[in-house]
């Protein structure tokens, strides 16, 4: 299935006023001079996020930061990503990637909310447990939040009941219920999207018409 992006170009190109037309006005160049846009398009969310893919929070006073450096992956790394959704978010550049889709297909708030749990989890001081525990109810959970999930009336309530005294598990249960959502939809998606098949090929090698 293909990307929104690309759906909307296919629109753009193949309207409803080409019907006596047979095919689209537009020259098969011209396609792909836009598949390529679409591409740096990509190209330009993913050095974006991988630039502030890092825990978020201000350095400290006196400490210079560290730029992390990430390597595209080989071909045949990219195609591990395919294997599971786990293996797409183990890696630094696939998560990176992952979230540059969902932001074009406007549904980035399901893996901030994702990630927000995961470094929820690791939070070992109880007063930082109930402060971050707030933060990801008004940003994620509570009606009209700012970056509100898709989670049932049951959920938001056991959550708000459950963050009164945080533990780790508060957001268990919205947390599987998104994970199990882009598993199952976002994830597959990704898969087809014009960017993510361009990083799955192999670098075609021009062949010696001398070579016997």
């Amino acid at each position: 299935m293909p990307s929104v992006m690309f759906l909307a170009v296919q629109h753009e190109y193949c309207g409803p006023m080409d019907k006596n037309a047979g095919s689209c006005p537009k020259s098969e160049e011209k396609r792909e001079k836009m598949k390529r846009t679409l591409l740096k398009d990509w190209k330009a969310r993913l050095s974006y996020f991988l630039q502030n893919s890092s825990t978020p929070g201000k350095p400290k006073p006196g400490k210079k930061s560290k730029q992390q450096t990430f390597i595209k992956p080989s071909p045949e790394e990219a195609q591990l990503w395919s294997e599971t959704f786990d293996e797409l978010l183990a890696s630094k550049y696939g998560l990176a990637a992952f979230r540059a889709f969902l932001k074009s297909e406007f549904c980035e708030e399901n893996i901030e909310f994702w990630l927000a749990c995961e470094d929820f989890k690791k939070t070992k001081s109880p007063q930082k447990l109930s402060s971050k525990a707030r933060k990801i109810y008004t940003d994620f959970i509570e009606k009209e939040a700012p970056k509100e999930i898709n989670i049932d009336f049951q959920t938001k309530t056991l959550i708000a009941q459950n963050i009164q005294e945080a533990t780790s598990g508060c957001f268990t249960t919205a947390q599987k219920r998104v994970y199990s959502l882009m598993e199952n939809n976002s994830y597959p998606r990704f898969l087809e999207s014009e960017f993510y098949q361009d990083l799955c090929k192999k670098p075609q090698f021009p062949t010696d018409p001398h070579t016997t």
